[in-house]
């Protein structure tokens, strides 16, 4: 087990708390996993979240970053759903707005399936360079080629030929225990530049703390930001963040950052007194919402219901294995065809896609993220279903 952290990796402070603690839950749960056997026998470690006082931050003070290899099978891709795709489509039209980029350099870090980085350079004309140990080169053809190619490894400012224009990273801050060392990394990528444009997308935890969304806690997420606490690690770095706002259902944190030249912060960094509040609370709201969650699945699985649930990704593999739910799950479904046939770690469920739905039709369908119930409910009623509907 690693050696518990005692001071806020964000900030160095020592004024930090236990909120949350989980005795061994999946170190992945974005991995594909061939067998249900090699899924249930997947390794397990403890999560211990801590609160800094100082600074807001929440973090996994015994994450091993080792247990996590993101080079492996992993599918993380969202945009397989045309909600999440038109949201994509909107920041990429907003950072056009914001930048102009035609001709210059974007690197993106934690670039994953390369989607969004060709969304950009389609709307800006960016010649763009991806970084993700995860980029699989066959799933978008014909992108590695003059303005947009990509690295298959971890982030290295030492492998980064030349200074971007602009930096884009999204959802993979949340990803990065040694979050001081990171921004640095990323000083030492502009080298110096004071006019290199930053666009972060981080997920919020206020929204977590205030709905005790244990569903949204898993082992890859190590870092967790509010709106506040992310604009303070970027400002502690020497950065001025220049607009910052919600996305999503209010699940995201978009920010954009710059070099300082020591812009006042804004009204929406200023929300550690009611963050506070909320991490003083969240040991007694998760434990309702999680006997909340339980009590649902269960009586229902008791009463002959079958319960399905849309959503082979994180949010899923938490959902099940925080609150130790197996038979009592019928059916996990999601419509990446390459979740399709495989099985997810911890509990060992078979991800089917949505026409096995028809075959064996279910009473209940919890949807992991309330965004896509609408989406959901017209695929169910496409096939001319109508079970309960509930998102967590």
């Amino acid at each position: 087990m690693a050696e518990e952290l005692n001071k806020c990796p964000a900030c160095g402070s020592g004024a930090v708390a236990e909120i949350y603690r989980l005795d061994a839950i999946p170190v992945q749960s974005c991995i594909l996993l061939d067998s249900e056997e090699e899924a249930r026998n997947f390794p397990r470690r403890p999560l211990l979240l801590k609160f800094c006082n100082d600074c807001g931050f929440v973090f996994n003070a015994v994450f091993e970053l080792e247990q996590v290899d993101y080079a492996s099978t992993t599918e993380e891709s969202q945009h397989f759903s045309g909600t999440f795709n038109r949201f994509a489509k909107e920041l990429a039209a907003e950072v056009a707005s914001l930048y102009d980029l035609k001709g210059k350099k974007t690197l993106e870090i934690g670039c994953g399936k390369g989607e969004f980085l060709q969304e950009l350079a389609e709307q800006t004309g960016t010649q763009g360079l991806g970084v993700d140990p995860g980029f699989i080169p066959e799933r978008l053809p014909g992108a590695d080629g003059q303005e947009i190619r990509f690295q298959r490894e971890y982030f290295d400012p030492a492998t980064i030929a030349e200074t971007p224009d602009f930096v884009v990273c999204r959802h993979t801050l949340e990803h990065i225990p040694a979050v001081g060392q990171f921004m640095d990394d990323i000083a030492t990528a502009i080298d110096g530049r004071t006019d290199v444009g930053i666009f972060f997308e981080t997920p919020d935890v206020r929204r977590v703390l205030d709905e005790g969304a244990f569903w949204d806690i898993y082992y890859e997420h190590c870092s967790y930001f509010t709106l506040g606490s992310h604009a303070r690690l970027f400002r502690r770095a020497g950065m001025d963040v220049t607009k910052l706002y919600l996305a999503y259902d209010d699940q995201y944190i978009i920010q954009y950052a710059e070099p300082s030249t020591g812009r006042p912060p804004l009204p929406e960094e200023d929300d550690l007194e009611a963050v506070r509040a909320l991490a003083a609370a969240f040991p007694e709201q998760v434990a309702e919402t999680r006997a909340y969650w339980t009590d649902f699945v269960r009586s229902r699985h008791a009463d002959g219901k079958r319960v399905a649930i849309w959503g082979g990704g994180s949010k899923g593999v938490s959902f099940l294995t925080t609150n130790d739910l197996g038979d009592e799950v019928a059916q996990v479904i999601d419509i990446n065809p390459f979740k399709q046939g495989r099985y997810l770690p911890g509990t060992g469920h078979l991800v089917s896609g949505p026409a096995s739905l028809k075959d064996a039709p279910p009473d209940t369908v919890i949807v992991m993220n309330p965004i896509y119930l609408k989406e959901i409910g017209a695929d169910l009623a496409a096939m001319g279903l109508n079970p309960e509907l509930v998102a967590v």
